[in-house]
């Protein structure tokens, strides 16, 4: 049996659980939530990263869907409450391989049923607009993790490619957290700066997770994660899912990248926009300048460090599919995982290693996660400080 027999035989029965895919906002940015133009039941490559044949072909078993909105939206709240709702359009119109997924059972359920297990978590701390009632009010609806910050500071929380002004978490960032511990929401450290990684270890009591980020000691980038932090994820509970940036995993794309961002500005672009005409821009630039290449080798080095770093029990894989205009060989799309298993295997992880990686440490971080909760709403009312009221 080869390497890739073997990836696809262990994916039959340890599935991929992927912390982060950005399909709500391609379909958002592409066809406002026009779903019969992107019918993700059928082939989508020549539009999207992620459409149900191919993450079947992947051997995805659990989901969790970016419910995503840009910093500067006029009304983040109600841009989030519309991701929400397309994840839900799309829950309804495919439910014989998309199933629902609120808990760790959930997730397992859809294992068992076949089908892949559909999570929620929205990408950045604005979607809140610095109200503890709206965090709930998304758990309610079924977000299971918040990153704290995306690219833009929080007026709570520091980001990693922002300039810093809080110096991680303020009093009412760290309130933040303790509310998200005591609902069950994972605390997502993706995107934020070092000092608020820290700072919300310090103050939370359950298992965090990064849903799309590698290993800084590999790739010097601020999205990165450091060793010290990696470190401390055994005593957390938590985990790190890598993910296949190429302009987070390999260091001359860093480089390329910044040059690429600037010239998409120059021709009044966002640097994240996807959209064909933004794309023909980011084209046009590549074929003067060609881009560096990642590769599932890329990906694996990072993984290679993170499982030396914090141990086999607290990584994960977070691909950012349709959030990143470009991606590894052989990680083109989410049919991809096989390749990345492949790859472990001939480096001799065993199958117990990666049933882990795939499944076993993202269903039992959110179970976790859950288990705090329960104890913590038995002791402590729901919080309604206020920015104000905490940090002045």
């Amino acid at each position: 049996m080869t390497s890739l027999e073997a990836a696809r035989e262990l994916l039959s029965e340890f599935p991929v659980v992927d912390g982060h895919n950005d399909l709500p906002w391609a379909l958002r940015a592409q066809v406002r939530y026009d779903l019969d133009a992107r019918d993700i039941a059928e082939d989508q490559s020549a539009h999207l990263h992620t459409d149900i044949p191919r993450l079947r072909a992947g051997g995805v078993g659990a989901q969790y869907w970016s419910v995503y909105v840009r910093t500067d939206s006029p009304d983040p709240v109600a841009a989030t409450l519309e991701q929400i709702d397309c994840v839900r359009q799309l829950l309804t119109r495919h439910p014989g391989d998309l199933r629902p997924a609120l808990t760790a059972a959930d997730m397992e359920a859809a294992r068992g049923e076949g089908r892949i297990a559909s999570l929620m978590g929205a990408e950045g701390g604005h979607s809140i607009a610095n109200s503890l009632g709206t965090l709930r009010g998304l758990y309610g609806l079924g977000v299971r993790y918040m990153t704290l910050t995306h690219n833009d500071n929080v007026d709570w929380a520091d980001s990693a490619t922002d300039e810093p002004k809080a110096g991680g978490l303020t009093a009412f960032g760290r309130e933040v957290v303790r509310e998200m511990n005591r609902l069950g929401m994972l605390v997502d450290l993706s995107h934020v700066a070092a000092t608020t990684m820290r700072d919300a270890l310090d103050a939370g009591s359950a298992p965090v997770i990064f849903s799309h980020s590698s290993a800084r000691a590999v790739c010097d980038h601020p999205r990165n994660v450091p060793d010290d932090v990696l470190e401390r994820l055994p005593a957390n509970g938590g985990m790190a899912m890598v993910t296949f940036v190429p302009k987070f995993v390999l260091q001359a794309a860093v480089d390329w990248t910044a040059a690429a961002d600037e010239n998409m500005r120059a021709h009044g672009f966002h640097h994240l926009d996807t959209t064909p005409e933004a794309m023909k821009v980011h084209h046009a630039f590549e074929e003067r300048h060609p881009r560096p290449v990642a590769t599932v080798a890329t990906v694996a080095d990072h993984l290679d460090h993170m499982r030396e770093a914090a141990g086999i029990d607290h990584v994960g894989i977070g691909g950012d599919y349709d959030g990143t205009a470009f991606t590894p060989d052989g990680l083109a799309d989410v049919s991809g995982y096989p390749n990345l298993l492949a790859e472990l295997l001939d480096r001799g992880w065993s199958k117990a290693d990666l049933a882990k990686l795939t499944w076993k440490n993202a269903v039992r971080v959110l179970d976790a996660a859950q288990d705090v909760a329960r104890g913590l709403q038995a002791t402590r009312p729901p919080s309604n400080a206020t920015i104000e009221s905490l940090d002045g």
